[in-house]
This record gives structure tokens, sequence and C-alpha cells, in this order.
């Protein structure tokens, strides 16, 4: 099972300008978290945070009881061994094959034999579907199959946190919806904490269990996918449904100008939440919540449409 995190507090800036202020939130242990944000408001710079490559201004970041913000760098580097990093392009040395760079950490951080550290790659390699491709150098390789290649590194240390920087950058939709298949049937055999940093709106909308949004230097909101899937928040309710009505601009933030020529136009309804993805066998996650279970408890009621066909988990779960 994954481990928790806890954010308090934290505020990190380069120079004069503050990237986001007094972040406070918790990342549920074994549960998927999605980090969204107009670009340029420091979601990379909150997951680098994170795991200690930057340090904040201000505030904690607690993880099995280390603040990893104060720590020293002996405790620093046991934590980092929790992780597992997909980065944007995936990071691979590009004079190793496959099985070389997947190896990589495995050689760098434990005293496993050749044989072991083989049996180990192999099946990281055949989690992602790259059996065969081992001795393939990255730059043979499509950008989709070398974020597999990245996901296969990142796993081979056997992560109780995954962290994922823009995984569905430069792919296209089809290969985007291949990839959030794989991190959700990866969710229900390892049952890790996972952050996705993303821009993409539908990965947000069927992916976690967690949704948070940064927007002009502060955490705007951070909860369950059904409380910001129906929030009536003009930000969280813009960004979420990928509309050009509301707060946020082409510059982050709409000026005077832009908001009086959309004068008092009111923003679209909120479309139907969608049912959360499930994993390729149709077995629910460990940490899945029954469809509509958010807004029933809270007394919300979701838009029209909402939750499709069934109210209820596929295995019959309550």
């Amino acid at each position: 099972m994954g481990v928790e995190i806890e954010v308090q507090n934290l505020t990190k800036s380069f120079g004069k300008q503050t990237i986001w202020a007094d972040v406070s939130l918790t990342l549920p242990a074994g549960e998927i978290c999605v980090m969204l944000g107009p670009s340029g408001t420091g979601k990379s710079v909150f997951l680098k945070t994170l795991i200690g490559l930057l340090k904040p201004d201000q505030g904690h970041v607690f993880i099995q009881g280390v603040d990893i913000a104060t720590c020293s760098e002996r405790q620093l580097y046991e934590v980092r061994k929790l992780f597992g990093v997909l980065f944007q392009d995936g990071a691979m040395f590009g004079s190793m094959n496959l099985y070389d760079n997947v190896a990589f950490p495995l050689r760098e951080h434990t005293r496993k034999s050749e044989s072991e550290i083989r049996r180990i790659v192999m099946e990281k390699m055949e989690l992602v579907g790259l059996l065969g491709t081992e001795h393939k150098l990255p730059g043979e390789i499509s950008g989709g199959m070398r974020k597999r290649a990245g996901l296969a590194r990142a796993l081979v240390l056997d992560p109780e946190i995954m962290l994922f920087d823009e995984p569905d950058s430069g792919l296209d939709p089809v290969r985007t919806a291949y990839l959030n298949q794989l991190i959700i049937d990866l969710s229900a055999q390892i049952e890790a904490t996972f952050l996705i940093v993303t821009h993409d709106v539908n990965t947000a909308r069927t992916v976690p269990d967690n949704i948070g949004l940064l927007y002009h230097r502060h955490l705007a909101m951070f909860g369950p996918r059904e409380m910001l899937l129906s929030s009536q928040e003009p930000v969280v309710r813009q960004f979420l449904n990928a509309q050009r009505i509301g707060p946020i601009g082409m510059s982050e933030e709409k000026d005077d100008e832009e908001k009086e020529r959309e004068g008092d136009q009111e923003m679209p309804p909120l479309p139907p939440i969608p049912k959360q993805q499930e994993p390729s066998n149709g077995q629910p996650r460990a940490t899945q919540r029954e469809p509509g279970a958010w807004c029933r408890e809270h007394g919300i009621t979701p838009p029209p449409g909402s939750f499709e066909d069934s109210m209820q988990l596929s295995g019959g779960a309550a």
C-alpha cells in the first residue's frame, strides 16, 4: 500500500516571483490524485518540491514522519527510495538501450545480482507492454514507447509513491487513453500513492480519486473528483469543463478589457460527471468510490446524465 503525503502551508518563489503560497493538502495513501492548472502555475515545481529536488521557502512536506523541507540529505536519500518518477520526456539515457535504462536504478541503488536484475527488468517491461524491445535505443522508438520505458524504470524499485510529470505531453489522444488505462491498471496492482500533473481535462475527469487545481499563485481547490466536477467555483468550473467563459484568460487571469467584453455572459451548464475509469479486468480498485457517493453524502445533485447507466461499481461493490 502507498504512503500518505501531508503538505502544510507550502510556499515557493524564485527571486521576487511567488510561484504559489500557503498550499496545504493531503495525498491519501494508495489513491490516484491529479494536479491541474493553467500553464505557468507551478505544477511541475510542486512535484519537484514533493521529492525534494526543490526546497520550499516555507512550509512542510511530511512523508512517514519525515519533513522533506527540513530533513538532512541522508534522510532525504532514504525517503526518495519510496518514489518512482516519470518525467515529461521519459528522461532516457540516449546511449543506453531500454534494458540498461530500466536496470539503471537497480544497479545504482541495490546490490542485486545481474540475474535478479534481469528478472525484475523483464517483469516491469512486460507490465508496460515492452517485451521484445529491450535492445532498442530510445531514439529508435516512438514517444509513447519512451514514456512506457520511463514508467518501467520508475517501477523497478517497487515505489510506494509514483509521480507523473505531464505523462500525456506530446502524445495523441489515442496514446493518452492507452497510457491512462495503464496507469489505472498499475494503481490496482501495486496500490501505490499516485500524483499526476497534467493539462488533460479528460484525464482529470475520468482517472483520479482526487483533483487539485493551482491557479493565481494558490491552491484553488483540492478534494474528491466528484466535488470538483460538481463545483460552482468559477475557476474550477471553467478549467475542468474546458470553457472559454470564466476568470482564466490567455495570460492566466483575464484583464479588465477581456472581462468587459465578456460582460454578463453566463457560464454553460455543467456537463454530466462521467464514471471513473476502471482497471482492464473490470474490478474496482481498492480506493475507488461508488459513483455518486460523494454527491449523495453532501446533498449535491449531479448534472443530468451523470454516471450514465449505473450508480454501482462493477463487481457489486457497495
